[in-house]
């Protein structure tokens, strides 16, 4: 057997990996079938003690002994940090990987939003405060995933009557796909480009990718729709009344997922003592030469998904030939450094919005369904944040399974929605009902606005997910 696959068998790499090697070869010259050794290897590695002094495998056992009583104990909180959680029914499985993230030794505190879903480490909708270190994986693999909204000096009956020509629009103007990008003649430009790229290795190995998808939208939940706002409520510095607006959401695309692969491994390397539920949950110290690298290379990505935002509507409104009367955008896969219960910290906010006291989010629901503009609460016990959609309320695959085109499109035509492209992953009935999401939040955010999608654009059926 290679060393790769005892690896996958959990055999630590050195002494253990040779003697496995060792004992994989007598084993087969002892006349042990081969299909079954890779067992008696997981055995070994299980319940090494049950081994020492077993002929064919004791050397082995007694060097994985030796590498485990070497490698540094996890240490968990004596008792697991507060969490509050909003919303009623939640996935059991959201809610262990939240109860998993207050046990860490950095943790302080934590809250889980009412579109909370699984994750890596920590769930969809878990925001998670901790003291003076990032979790990569907290963060999320979509660095700065955002929503940007934009309104437009347009008719409202533009939406029907020139339906062609903001589908053109959108088809020019961004690229949707997990590879997207735009070829050298039509590559975007914004200041962003003339950030230092050197402030990790990643992102200076893919500053030329992430030229190339600057003002691309990705994969997976990412969008980019037209719509009616309507604005319920003053604060947005617009009168009452409906306006047709451009709403999107994507993230920092493929440089800003090898951002977060590269670092997270690196995290869970300088934390082997961490148990296998609480891997994807492995930090970096921010006194750390890796925790400081790793923060700048997610405040570059949060600037550059943010760029990419701003490609997108301004090459779609320049494209209609329209003014933009006003823009609300916010994060919601982040890490900010932020004063809680009088203590700096550093909060997580993983598919959760920023919502504290006047702040302006937006919260989506699907591509059949409404959105929110809303104004934080600032409420503390909620890490001052709030749902960052409506959340999922099955997989992927039971969601192909589950629903057919006819059904979805019965339902798009009964709520006036034109789909240009899309997968059966993304369904509005594979998500939560965002209506109930939000009543569930009533202390977090205030309504101001609402948003229903009229005209949708998402990457089509068959691309690999990337949100």
């Amino acid at each position: 057997m290679n060393a790769r696959k005892l690896a996958r068998l959990g055999v630590p790499s050195g002494e253990a990996m040779r003697l496995a090697g060792t004992a994989a070869r007598d084993a087969r010259q002892m006349g042990i079938p081969k299909r079954d050794i890779p067992g008696l290897i997981t055995a070994v590695v299980e319940n090494p003690h049950d081994y020492t002094d077993d002929e064919l495998f004791g050397d082995l056992a007694n060097a994985i002994l030796t590498h485990q009583a070497a490698q540094p104990s996890f240490q968990a909180r004596s008792e697991p940090a507060p969490y509050r959680i909003w919303g009623h029914d939640l996935d059991p499985n959201s809610v262990e990987q939240m109860e998993n993230a207050v046990r860490l030794p950095v943790s302080v505190r934590g809250a889980l939003m009412p579109d909370a879903h699984l994750g890596y480490g920590l769930p969809i909708g878990g925001v998670l405060a901790v003291h003076n270190a990032v979790i990569p994986y907290a963060v999320g693999v979509d660095i700065a995933c955002r929503m940007k909204l934009s309104v437009l000096d347009m008719p409202l009956h533009t939406l029907h009557g020139e339906q062609k020509r903001l589908i053109n629009a959108i088809n020019r103007e961004t690229r949707f796909g997990i590879g997207a990008k735009f070829s050298k003649g039509q590559r975007r430009d914004h200041p962003v480009l003339d950030e230092d790229w050197r402030v990790s290795p990643v992102t200076q190995r893919f500053q030329k990718k992430a030229w190339e998808q600057l003002g691309t939208s990705g994969s997976g939940n990412h969008f980019v729709e037209f719509g009616v706002l309507e604005v319920l409520a003053e604060g947005l510095g617009l009168p009452l009344g409906q306006y047709l607006a451009l709403l999107s959401h994507s993230g920092s695309r493929g440089t800003g997922a090898s951002v977060a692969s590269y670092y997270s491994k690196l995290a869970m390397d300088l934390h082997p003592e961490l148990p296998k539920q609480l891997r994807h949950l492995a930090w970096l110290d921010l006194d750390t030469d890796a925790g400081r690298e790793y923060w700048q290379a997610m405040q570059l990505m949060g600037k550059y998904a943010a760029a990419n935002h701003a490609c997108i509507h301004k090459h779609v409104a320049k494209a209609l030939g329209a003014k933009v009367l006003l823009d609300i955008e916010n994060h919601h896969n982040f890490a900010w450094i932020e004063e809680h219960d009088g203590e700096m910290v550093v909060v997580h906010r993983k598919g959760a919005t920023p919502a504290g006291k006047g702040v302006i989010g937006i919260i989506p629901g699907s591509m059949g369904t409404p959105g929110y503009v809303v104004r934080g609460l600032g409420n503390e016990a909620a890490l001052q944040s709030a749902a960052h959609g409506a959340g999922r309320r099955m997989s992927r695959r039971q969601a192909k399974k589950s629903f057919t085109w006819s059904e979805v499109k019965k339902f798009l035509r009964e709520r006036d929605v034109t789909l240009i492209s899309a997968g059966l992953d993304e369904v509005p009935m594979a998500y939560k009902d965002i209506d109930e999401v939000m009543a569930a939040q009533t202390d977090l955010v205030e309504i101001l606005a609402r948003f229903d999608p009229k005209l949708v654009k998402m990457a089509p059926a068959g691309e690999r997910p990337e949100d």
